[in-house]
């Protein structure tokens, strides 16, 4: 796979700045005075969130109106682009790696291959897991980190009180420390009952978050890899969650054991 600076596949891996070395030291001084000084909104979050996502659309292949996987994420999430006071967007992104992210604009990306091994109850729960990382504002604060860290690497702008505008090379570096931020376990833990909470509220099968992170728990198995990248690189315990979604699912009389999850032979594009 393309890492994304050089092309067009990304996600979670990890990136290369090519160019002149520079002081981590100084990187570190630098994005530490601009964090201290910098005023940084939500309509920051949003327009930086928008040309991050606009610059991964350009450089990522998009599936089409027409195609498989847009057809059955729009059969999924149709209903779902007004979702508690966020205006969301979705879109798919056909590469080989298994993820999805959102933003503090309301884009929701999805890629192929995480389609390709949940089926529409776990797909559910996983883009539900990520909505409320937009609506708890954790993004907002991913994408702040990433500006900084994008600013400080080519100039001191970063130590402004204000957002500056960014180069298209800034940009793209601003998309990758995005995706390669991690949120706090605090934070996982409440988009994990948001995602169980949207599931409820929309008589979804609540199960279905269980049985997402067992498949994600075997993806993390080395030996069950085959090549992908594992999703959630920052997310982890990812069987310690299942049994966590399987408590709440108890408690509220929800609970049907699904049996020995295990990963799909073919893939769930339909």
């Amino acid at each position: 796979m393309k890492k994304i600076i050089l092309c067009v596949c990304f996600i979670g891996a990890i990136h290369t700045f090519q160019g002149q070395k520079i002081s981590l030291g100084k990187i570190t001084d630098v994005a530490s005075k601009g964090a201290k000084a910098l005023t940084f909104t939500n309509e920051d979050a949003v327009k930086l969130s928008k040309e991050s996502v606009d610059w991964m659309d350009k450089n990522n292949p998009v599936a089409g109106a027409k195609d498989p996987y847009t057809i059955r994420l729009n059969k999924l999430f149709g209903k779902h682009k007004a979702q508690d006071g966020l205006n969301l967007n979705y879109k798919v992104y056909k590469v080989k790696d298994i993820n999805a992210f959102a933003c503090a604009d309301g884009s929701v990306r999805v890629f192929s291959s995480l389609m390709d091994v949940m089926t529409d109850d776990e797909l559910l729960a996983v883009i539900g897991h990520e909505i409320g990382h937009v609506k708890n504002q954790d993004t907002k604060d991913a994408i702040k980190s990433a500006y900084l860290k994008a600013a400080a690497l080519d100039a001191a702008s970063s130590a402004s009180s204000t957002v500056a505008t960014l180069n298209d090379s800034q940009v793209g570096k601003m998309a990758n420390a995005f995706l390669d931020a991690s949120h706090s376990k605090k934070q996982e833990s409440e988009a994990d009952a948001y995602s169980y909470d949207f599931m409820k509220a929309n008589k979804y099968n609540v199960v279905a978050e269980y049985t997402a992170f067992k498949k994600l728990a075997l993806l993390s198995e080395g030996s069950t890899q085959s090549g992908f990248q594992k999703m959630f690189n920052s997310h982890p315990d990812s069987e310690k969650r299942a049994q966590n979604i399987k408590k709440k699912a108890e408690k509220d009389g929800l609970w049907k054991d699904p049996g020995t999850v295990t990963l799909p032979t073919a893939k769930l594009t339909k």
